[in-house]
């Protein structure tokens, strides 16, 4: 009897236990890895510019206490949308890496909202133009003749600041840092700094300077001439003329009168 009861008991154990694996088992599956919620990734490298295609998207699990800001969980919502910043394979795709919607490929949605884009022509010596890639900040310096009734003085001035260069010839990647020789630089201004370039560029010659991408300090110069360059001074002013003996020419005009007064007196005494 006691062994039937035992042998009930172990029955009945096995039976909840088994019952309690089960419910685990089916609960677990039920549940995303890591409480992961499943967003849209880039499926391979994409330069900003492109527009994004079926085939570049993703879905991928992703934990749900780490999930970025603007995740989107549909990749037909980025289907023809267009990336104004390049993103690796594997990366959430949010609404601020992406241009406005409607906005079509190309530089055009790399340029800030008020903003224009512009280019000017460089060489490889001048401007660091081998050195200033897409994303960098560039000042504008113009060499020219100043204005003046004579022949105009050499000056070169900074006539831009902290400018960001859009493109390089025609790349706009900004994940590559080798050097490159370009001929031609694309710049995003306001439209007054645009005005200004073009006039800068029709009146004098340009050069870029490279400057510290964090160094929001403007230099404020007076601009460089050649006497300035060597340390020169512009010659002192001549001491002006002494004044004139006004006293010792009224005392000789004074005794001219009186001499004549004595002079008539003499002529009309009587004899």
């Amino acid at each position: 009897m006691k062994h039937r009861r035992a042998y009930l008991m172990m029955a009945v154990a096995i039976v909840f236990g088994l019952g309690a694996v089960l419910l685990a088992s089916h609960w677990l599956l039920h549940q995303n890895p890591g409480g992961a919620n499943r967003v849209v990734v880039a499926g391979a490298d994409v330069n900003l510019g492109q527009r994004l295609a079926p085939d570049m998207l993703k879905l991928a699990d992703w934990p749900a206490d780490s999930l970025p800001p603007g995740a989107v969980r549909d990749p037909l919502k980025l289907s023809g949308r267009v990336l104004k910043t390049s993103v690796l394979r594997g990366e959430p795709l949010t609404e601020a890496k992406l241009a406005p919607a409607g906005t079509l490929g190309g530089l055009s949605a790399l340029i800030a909202e008020g903003k224009r884009a512009i280019t000017v022509r460089v060489n490889d010596v001048v401007g660091v133009a081998c050195f200033a890639l897409p994303g960098n900040f560039v000042d504008i310096i113009v060499h020219t003749q100043t204005d003046g009734s004579g022949p105009g003085q050499a000056i070169s001035k900074i006539v831009l600041e902290r400018i960001l260069v859009l493109a390089v010839a025609q790349e706009v990647s900004r994940d590559d840092t080798k050097p490159r020789v370009v001929n031609a630089v694309t710049l995003e201004v306001t439209p007054d700094q645009a005005e200004n370039l073009d006039l800068a560029r029709s009146v004098g010659s340009l050069s870029l300077a490279l400057r510290n991408q964090v160094d929001p300090r403007p230099g404020v110069t007076g601009g460089a001439t050649k006497a300035t360059m060597l340390g020169q001074h512009a010659a002192p002013l001549p001491d002006a003329a002494p004044p004139a003996p006004v006293l010792r020419v009224q005392l000789a005009q004074r005794l001219k009168v009186d001499v004549s007064s004595l002079s008539c007196c003499a002529h009309h005494t009587p004899r």
